[in-house]
């Protein structure tokens, strides 16, 4: 193969000529095209990685009409400065996604009291993004019929109940609430509080269920005042078990909603003078793995969000450029582990 001319960026008709290739057979060879012979397509890919040749993503996007930007919608959990940090591997995981694919991604970052309706319609009003990321779905949520009838790409982060079809990535919460309850079970604990977070979202809903149907088959009451909706910051958390241990029939357990919930928790068994193990157990959601660096032992539930985050992206992106493709539905399972502590 002769040389590509020095200093030129190499493109899909040099290739082809060097070939001896029509440039659409180049093309969909560059893309796995099945109507390419696998030789060819191996010799095309050889060639061009040889000669260096980088798809031209601008032209392409001109073509299409895109931006190549993705925005996500992310509210903050709370206002406490620490609440957002088990975020941070999402968020990781979705730009590497958008940049291994040629878009930006850009967060679009909201207080907890916002409207989530209200927000994501001044967000299309803006324009400038190919596609959205929506979280903190709720049931039924108003906004993918909005963003259904309305043609615009969108993935959501979570699972809402509605009738209609749409795409989403969502974390298996209710069984990951089911595992976490029945192992404080099986620890002898009978009486075991629930951290909830927001009330209406599907996320707490879920992990109602699955901490509801532990119970139930364990022939355990579920009290309902053993189950806390709020914002659980640390003081919030250390607050509200304090509370509890403090009632006629404390509870011995606790399913604890995230690690800030947990720092809480441990902050209100010390202040008691429980030993955590013995005396009370917990069960925590821990993304971040804070858990493994805390002297006490612990049931963990761990969940890969980079992970969650690239298949938002790549689910999103799927269908702003094969929009009649099947729907993105991907739910991810949480791991459990024995956390001793170091």
């Amino acid at each position: 193969m002769r040389a590509m001319t020095v200093n030129s960026r190499p493109n899909l008709r040099q290739i082809a000529v060097e070939l001896g290739l029509s440039v659409t057979t180049v093309s969909r060879a560059l893309k796995d095209g099945p109507e390419v012979h696998p030789e060819t397509t191996q010799r095309v890919k050889a060639a061009a990685a040889a000669a260096g040749y980088v798809p031209n993503l601008h032209g392409r996007a001109l073509r299409m009409g895109l931006t190549r930007t993705l925005t996500a919608i992310l509210p903050m959990e709370t206002r406490n400065y620490l609440s957002d940090i088990a975020k941070l591997p999402l968020i990781e995981g979705m730009t590497m996604a958008a940049r291994e694919r040629g878009y930006s991604l850009s967060v679009y970052s909201t207080t907890p009291e916002e409207d989530p309706q209200d927000n994501l319609s001044r967000l299309i009003q803006a324009g400038g993004a190919d596609g959205i990321v929506i979280t903190r779905m709720v049931s039924e949520d108003p906004r993918i019929p909005f963003l259904l009838e309305r043609s615009i790409p969108f993935i959501a982060f979570g699972r809402s109940g509605s009738a209609f079809s749409y795409p989403y990535v969502d974390v298996d919460n209710a069984s990951i609430a089911f595992e976490a309850t029945r192992e404080l079970l099986a620890k002898g604990c009978r009486r075991i509080a629930l951290q909830l977070l927001n009330r209406g979202d599907q996320y707490s809903a879920a992990r109602l269920a699955g901490y509801a149907r532990a119970m139930t088959e364990a022939g355990a009451q579920v009290d309902e005042a053993l189950i806390g909706h709020e914002d659980f910051t640390m003081e919030a958390s250390e607050g509200w078990i304090s509370r509890l241990l403090d009632i006629d029939e404390p509870p011995t357990g606790l399913v604890c909603a995230n690690e800030l919930g947990l720092l809480g928790a441990l902050g209100a068994t010390r202040r008691k003078g429980l030993v955590v193990g013995r005396d009370f157990h917990i069960a925590v959601r821990d993304n971040t793995h804070m858990c493994r660096y805390l002297s006490v032992p612990l049931t963990a539930h761990s969940v890969d969000m980079a992970h969650v985050g690239r298949c938002l992206v790549e689910g999103l992106i799927t269908r702003i450029e094969q929009p009649d493709a099947p729907f993105t539905q991907v739910v991810v399972p949480g791991e459990m582990q024995q956390v001793i502590g170091v």
